[in-house]
């Protein structure tokens, strides 16, 4: 089995299956996503805003591939380039923290191990870009596949609240421990990194790199 990791661009999202590689949750403020909703130009805008963050930050995300196919993605950026973040309680995150945005492991790949490999991805890319944390909103009364991650994964990974809320806490993971986080926190992100948005389709075939290096 060949794993690796490719930076997000215009081409690997191209792969990410819908609707997440429509989704603007996180790119635009709520008024926004809405309208672009209703005038069906999300895909547009979803293309705008990687482009334009390619430009100026570089990839914002990983994408996993096995065997030439899709296993899984994360989406992260600082939270300039999400302005979603601002609609949340616990906003604003940290000055000197990426915010980690959405993420999956597509269902088919459940079990193997790959969770560990594309949380590790995003921490590495993360420490390269000299940032000191990685921030992300949870969802404490997570049910049902959506953008933002279960408050449970977070805290299973290694990430700790910094903002309380009923719903919406905001969690941090300190990258100065990310070592000791990996090899803690790699069986448990196993187990919990399937309950992020479930697949409906079959993951599509795919070519292969590796990163510098993202749930409705």
């Amino acid at each position: 089995m060949v794993r690796r990791l490719e930076p997000l661009t215009l081409a690997t999202l191209g792969e990410i299956p819908a609707p997440c590689r429509d989704c603007v949750f996180w790119e635009l403020d709520p008024v926004a996503a809405r309208q672009a909703g209703r005038n069906g130009d999300t895909a547009l805008e979803k293309e705008a805003w990687l482009s334009q963050i390619l430009l100026d930050w570089g990839p914002a995300g990983v994408v996993l591939f096995v065997d030439d196919e899709l296993a899984g993605y994360a989406v992260y950026a600082p939270a300039v380039y999400l302005p979603r973040t601002q609609a949340f309680p616990t906003a604003p995150v940290s000055a000197d923290a990426v915010v980690l945005a959405t993420g999956r492991i597509l269902p088919r790949y459940l079990g193997m191990g790959l969770g560990k490999v594309l949380v590790q991805g995003v921490v590495k890319d993360v420490l390269k870009r000299g940032f000191r944390a990685i921030e992300a909103f949870g969802d404490s009364r997570w049910d049902r596949p959506g953008c933002v991650w279960p408050t449970d994964f977070l805290t299973a990974v290694g990430f700790g609240v910094v903002r309380e809320h009923p719903r919406h806490p905001r969690l941090r993971l300190d990258l100065r421990s990310a070592i000791t986080w990996r090899s803690e926190m790699e069986a448990a992100v196993e187990r919990v990194m399937g309950a992020i948005r479930p697949e409906q389709t079959p993951p599509v075939t795919v070519r292969e790199s590796t990163p510098p290096a993202r749930t409705h």
